[in-house]
Parts: structure tokens; sequence; C-alpha cells
């Protein structure tokens, strides 16, 4: 899943004026569907709720399709410092991180004009960095990322979706211009941590709720 295309192109390209169809069966979704990861395909697809939920149950679809968790988590009690970043060797300010299992390891992918792009990742360095942090612990393999934003010489670091880092990582590839990514693509990257942020929910209040 280190380069799901199909997921992908939802995202980087001018919605069609059709309506958005659920994969599995065919049925009419909104725009705020929930996604799956066709873990055969390496690829997100749109579902509809109850595709959606029944995806949910164990063995279902002899475990093909998982479904895409809505839960978004932070760790105020682990900081990460300014040496984070080098030690990850990211060349962007921003990356995500998930569990493939099918590969049986990590990946780290970052924004790039040519989309989602994958990082050499050492688990060593992994364990330095993130290694402190429960989310690292509580990440579902396939269906959920770390988000990681570095500015300046501070790094934030969030639990979430998958389909929110490759949506990111299609609208930075649909605005970026020039070497840095241009106003645009930072707009949409603000954009995307401001609601990130909004939604987080502490990990201590996760863990009572």
């Amino acid at each position: 899943m280190s380069a799901p295309a199909a997921g992908l192109r939802r995202f980087v390209t001018e919605r069609p004026p059709r309506p958005e169809l659920c994969e599995l069966c065919a049925t009419e979704v909104p725009e705020d569907h929930r996604h799956l990861v066709d873990t055969e395909q390496r690829a997100l697809v749109c579902a509809c709720a109850p595709c959606a939920v029944l995806m949910e149950q164990p063995g279902s679809a002899a475990g093909r399709f998982r479904a895409v968790p809505a839960r978004y988590l932070t760790d105020p009690g682990h900081r990460l410092g300014p040496r984070a970043w080098e030690t990850l060797q990211i060349p962007v300010g921003v990356a995500f991180f998930f569990r493939n299992a099918a590969l049986d390891r990590l990946v780290a992918l970052y924004p790039s004009p040519a989309g989602a792009t994958e990082s050499e990742l050492e688990p060593a360095a992994f364990d330095e960095v993130l290694g402190g942090t429960r989310l690292a612990a509580l990440l579902e393999p396939d269906v959920e990322a770390l988000l990681l934003r570095r500015t300046g010489d501070s790094c934030e670091c969030h639990l979430v979706p998958i389909d929110v880092c490759y949506e990111l990582v299609g609208r930075m590839r649909l605005l970026w211009q020039g070497f840095d990514g241009g106003a645009e693509a930072r707009a949409a990257l603000d954009a995307c941590f401001t609601e990130v942020r909004r939604r987080a929910r502490p990990l201590k209040e996760a863990e009572r709720a």
C-alpha cells in the first residue's frame, strides 16, 4: 500500500459530475462517505455506511476489506524535539507512517509533486522518535497512520484515519508549485492540520471513553 494509485485518484482529479458510488454494492454515497482499505489491491475504496459496518465484522470478505476507523488521537505527554526530523530523515516538513500488514513492516510516506513518496525508514529510527508514545502501539495496521508535521523546531504527531493522509497528499499534489509546494499547497496543509487538531482527543481522554 505504499503507492495506492487507485485510492489517490479520487483526491487528485476534478470530482466527476456523476455521483460517487459504493464500490461494493453500487449504492450512491454522500460526499463524507467512509472508505475501506482493499488489502489485496493496496487501495482505498468508497463504501456506503452499511457496507462499512459489515466490513467491521470479523471474517467479512475473508479479511480483504478493512473499514477505516474515524478516531483521531493525540498524546500531549509526548514531545518531539528538534532532532526528531533529522533522525527520521524525511526531506519535507510533513509525513505519515503506517503498518503495512502484507509487507509486515512500517511504511513512511510524504507528499511530493508525484504524490505519495516512500522514504526509507529504519525501525530503530522510528522507535527512537515515536517509541515513547502509546499512539504507536495503538496504531491499527493498514487503516490508521501517525501524521507528523515539523514547524520550525517543533513537531506535532497525531493518530488519524489513513484516508486523511492520502487526501492531504492528493490535494498537495494537485496544488503543488515550485520547489516547496507554493502558497496554495501550504494553505491546504494548514487547513488539514487545523481540522486534525480540532478533532483529535488527548490520549488519556480517549482511553477513558
